[in-house]
């Protein structure tokens, strides 16, 4: 089965989305309004088969400096068939995300997805802070 990834906004399924996320260790909890502000602010990714939402995948950037990948997921019925590998090959390759020089991830469990990307443990962690709320 070919899939198709799409950064075309109004083809979204964001129920299947909502669904997803509100469920996974991430992002447990997080409301239908949120995952429309978090959409609204970056660039995109969905995957399809036939029309149907199978995966997505969203970049918060600059376009120039830095990139934040999050949102990771294909579906449970559709995984280890590759379509991660085409969604994270198709958001590296992206033609506006060429100049961006930092790329940045959280994940517990895809180490090994990301590492074919070029993605690393930081070697220096205590020079990255981070602020949390709520969790």
């Amino acid at each position: 089965m070919s899939i198709i990834i799409s950064t075309d906004k109004e083809k979204l399924d964001i129920d299947f989305i909502h669904q997803f996320l509100t469920n996974a260790y991430w992002a447990k909890g997080r409301t239908k309004k949120e995952v429309v502000t978090t959409i609204e602010h970056c660039l995109n990714f969905g995957v399809y088969i036939d029309d149907k939402q199978i995966g997505f995948a969203r970049v918060l950037t600059d376009y120039t400096v830095f990139g934040y990948l999050m949102d990771v997921f294909i579906i449970d019925e559709y995984r280890r068939n590759g379509y991660a590998k085409e969604l994270m090959k198709t958001i590296m390759q992206h033609k506006e995300l060429q100049r961006v020089q930092r790329w940045m991830l959280a994940t517990s469990d895809a180490h090994g997805l990301y590492t074919q990307f070029g993605f690393d443990a930081l070697s220096d962690p205590s020079k990255i802070m981070c602020k949390l709320i709520n969790n």
